[in-house]
């Protein structure tokens, strides 16, 4: 399968980071049209794995394992505080709308759509964060959100994290819903350091199962 094979050359570093992905050339190797390969590089693209760029076209993105474990450590510490602020401010119509966040997010975690994955966990997460009232704090996060966007559309793409997102994210707004606020903000800390170091430890094991030569290796 195009894509299948795709990954897993970006994955074990057959395709350095940074590099160009010449359709006509992929499709050459795997024997198929340029079809499947630029359909499978727009699915790659929704995964976080590739992107595109003027005059380059699609390019294997960066995987820094230090990045992804600094943005989501940050978003644990800061994150947590917004809900602690919030939580005791939260209405009715507040947790309404994170429930029916929640139910488009579900939906399009069953649907595999991955591109919504994003923008979705933002509206679940800032509603809840909304009530705090801490504009400065929220565009920090916002900012963090962006910054992850890739990385969770990508643990959830390939670490199969779907099931895992939506229990912790109905159990956040249970106790949101019930103000437990120390519950609430475990159970977040939790939720959002959880998906870094899955990601990180798929990436890292998948690196190590498929050496790569030492003149092609990416740093961590």
């Amino acid at each position: 399968m195009t894509l299948v094979a795709i990954r897993e050359r970006i994955l074990n570093g057959s395709h350095p980071e940074g590099e160009p992905l010449r359709q006509d050339a992929i499709a050459d190797e795997l024997g198929v049209s340029r079809i499947p390969v630029r359909e499978a590089l727009r699915q790659l693209e929704a995964e976080g794995l590739v992107s595109f760029h003027p005059h380059r076209g699609a390019v294997v993105s960066s995987l820094s394992l230090d990045e992804i474990d600094e943005v989501f450590s940050l978003r644990a510490v800061v994150e947590s505080g917004l809900l602690r602020a919030a939580i005791p401010l939260l209405t009715t119509d507040d947790l309404a709308r994170a429930k029916e966040v929640l139910i488009r997010y579900d939906h399009a975690l069953r649907a595999h759509d991955v591109m919504a994955y994003g923008e979705l966990n933002w509206q679940f997460h800032s509603t809840l964060y909304a009530p705090a009232e801490r504009p400065i704090t929220m565009g920090i996060v916002q900012r963090l959100h962006q910054q992850a966007d890739r990385y969770l559309r990508m643990q959830l793409a390939l670490t199969h994290g779907e099931n895992r997102a939506s229990q912790e994210h109905q159990a956040i707004l249970q106790a949101a819903r019930g103000h437990d606020v120390n519950e609430a903000t475990v159970l977040l800390r939790k939720h959002i350091l959880g998906a870094g170091r899955l990601l990180v430890r798929f990436l890292r094991e998948h690196r190590a199962a498929v050496p790569v030569p030492s003149s092609r290796a990416k740093r961590g």
